[in-house]
């Protein structure tokens, strides 16, 4: 694997959460930094030395509404 997408939203209760989309990865944390950083752990911890994918692409998704 070269890629793993993780999309990243905001959490119901505070911070952000990110989950892996095919595989089952999850992870939450305050900031964007501490988030970047507990995906890497938990892609490390994840896969195997090998198999480590060499990209890492991070999706923000923001849900807005707008009211008429």
């Amino acid at each position: 694997m070269k890629e793993l997408i993780f999309l990243i939203e905001d959490s119901a209760e505070s911070g952000l959460e990110a989950r892996a989309l095919g595989e089952s990865i999850f992870t939450e944390a305050e900031t964007m930094e501490e988030l970047k950083e507990s995906i890497k752990e938990a892609v490390r911890c994840h896969f195997e030395d090998t198999n480590i994918p060499s990209i890492i692409r991070l999706h923000y998704v923001k849900e807005e509404m707008i009211a008429l």
